[in-house]
């Protein structure tokens, strides 16, 4: 019940109050909106200036269409090998307390903290030629610096942490109950977590995969480090830009923020379900 009388006593905001708020909202929505066009007005120019020509060199341009594709295959590779190697531990972060955990979930996370040039480098002490790794592999026929290979080494180390961190929450928003339910009916624990909480947490790892691929394909630092040839698109654009100037690598770049924008839209496709907090 409304208490009428407190109603009453309540005290009735005076005018400089009510201008200082309106003054405050302004400059709120003035800050605001300077941010917005800060993000907005460099991807807009970039795509009114080289979108249009961008898309026409896809026809003609091979060496750019070569570069899409390889930027495609080596972002897909490095997302499947991060699903595999991240979902369950992914799930044992959300699941399991265990010694050292916290320091597990940490170094985890270091890839997205660290200059990803110097995450090229460290790559490179442990995979290039000269190194035990690189070494082994390269006299098994695998190179890794200046190959593919290294590309997709680039994008996983640099990208992981993203889908690790989100598929952990998407597997702690499931209720370990249900888990519980389906031993008590007789699943063991892999059963239980492929009928259970896989199902329930698939969208968020789907939406895990995809914020992970999107990260790829827009990785640049550990990769021109690791390999600079063969090129993947955000590499080429570099390379034109040092080469010929703005005006060639225009289209490039362009190119590449349109690409970005279809990990975006699944993106937010995948989240349009989410319900408004209330």
């Amino acid at each position: 019940m409304i208490d009428l009388g407190a109603l009453e006593a309540a005290p009735v905001p005076g005018r400089p109050a009510v201008v200082g708020r309106a003054a405050a909202t302004v400059i709120v929505a003035i800050f605001a909106s300077i941010f917005l066009l800060f993000i907005f007005a460099p991807v807009a120019g970039l795509v009114a200036s080289g979108g249009a020509s961008g898309i026409a060199r896809l026809s003609a341009d091979d060496e750019l269409r070569a570069s899409l594709l390889l930027t495609v295959t080596t972002a897909t590779v490095a997302t499947v090998l991060g699903m595999l190697g991240g979902t369950p531990l992914a799930y044992l972060l959300a699941r399991r307390a265990f010694p050292g955990r916290a320091l597990l979930a940490a170094l985890m996370d270091l890839p997205l903290v660290i200059p990803h040039p110097v995450a090229g480098i460290a790559l490179l002490l442990v995979l290039g030629r000269a190194s035990p790794v690189g070494g082994a592999l390269y006299q098994l026929g695998l190179r890794v610096t200046g190959s593919p290979t290294g590309i997709v080494c680039a994008m996983l180390f640099v990208s992981a942490p993203l889908y690790v961190s989100a598929a952990r929450e998407a597997f702690a928003r499931v209720d370990a109950r249900y888990e519980s339910v389906a031993r008590t009916l007789g699943d063991d624990a892999w059963r239980a977590f492929r009928r259970v909480t896989l199902p329930l947490s698939a969208r968020g790892l789907t939406a895990a995969a995809v914020v992970m691929w999107a990260r790829a394909v827009s990785e640049f630092g550990a990769i021109v480090i690791l390999t600079y040839n063969p090129k993947v698109v955000s590499v080429l654009s570099y390379d034109r830009f040092t080469s010929y100037g703005m005006s060639e690598t225009l289209p490039v770049a362009a190119v590449l923020v349109l690409f970005a924008l279809v990990p975006l839209a699944a993106l937010r496709a995948l989240r349009g379900g989410d319900p408004l907090p209330r």
